[in-house]
């Protein structure tokens, strides 16, 4: 399988993997006569023959989306790496700025998080905020048999969660996994979720995509106590500190 991009504005194509030029994890290169380039916010931009002239009978959305030199603003977070290739990293609207300005792409930590065997959804937060945090699912089959093995005892899942000993883990297993990243990026605090991210009560998409406005409407207290200066010294919490 070989990827590409494109959106409908942009009839559709603007970048492309072949069979002779390819790298895996990226979107391959500008097809012939296509200009591709990052503004300073990560937004990816497009100028090209297959651009669309505008929406049709909206001058206010064309004026948005096409700035004055040409470019479209595709409303996708991405990079170019030294050899033109561009990798697809977030989209614009999900982007997190932090109270200090910074910009942080959600998905890729999310991603990189979600390969540790004892994560199974997370959700970062952060956006106007001191620091990054994080509401995390665990992966419940995975940590109830560390649990078992630890000669840990449990009724359900928030009982599993709130002992001492499983959010120690846990935060061995979070925030170790990440430790690489930036410090700016790096999560301070995060919640573990007794409950999954679902269809059903409305925190996914039909395509399985976290809906983040829902999600952080629903745990708006939770995330509160995050940034509590009376949780200062507190890293981990569980779904009950509501």
């Amino acid at each position: 399988i070989l990827e590409g991009y494109g959106l409908t504005e942009t009839s559709p194509v603007t970048n492309v993997n072949t069979f002779e030029h390819f790298r895996i994890g990226t979107v391959g290169k500008p097809v012939p006569g296509t200009e591709i380039r990052i503004a300073e916010d990560g937004e990816i931009l497009v100028r090209g023959p297959q651009v669309m002239l505008g929406y049709y009978n909206n001058p206010e959305a064309t004026a948005q989306a096409i700035d004055e030199e040409g470019w479209f603003h595709t409303g996708d977070i991405g990079e170019i790496d030294e050899d033109g290739y561009l990798r697809i990293t977030d989209r614009k609207k999900d982007l997190i700025v932090t109270a200090g300005g910074k910009n942080v792409a959600p998905q890729p930590i999310e991603n990189l998080l979600k390969t540790n065997d004892y994560v199974e959804q997370v959700v970062l937060i952060g956006d106007r905020r001191n620091f990054i945090s994080m509401l995390v699912v665990p992966s419940f089959a995975n940590l109830e048999a560390w649990a078992k093995k630890q000669g840990i005892e449990f009724d359900d899942h928030g009982a599993l969660l709130r002992d001492p000993r499983v959010q120690s883990f846990m935060e061995e297993q979070v925030l170790g996994h990440l430790d690489a990243l930036a410090r700016y990026e790096q999560p301070k605090k995060f919640a573990l979720l007794r409950e999954p991210f679902t269809i059903e009560d409305g925190t996914l998409t039909p395509t399985q995509k976290v809906k983040r406005r829902v999600v952080e409407a629903r745990y708006r207290d939770l995330i509160e106590h995050f940034y509590d200066e009376a949780n200062h010294d507190r890293t981990v919490f569980t779904q009950d500190d509501a």
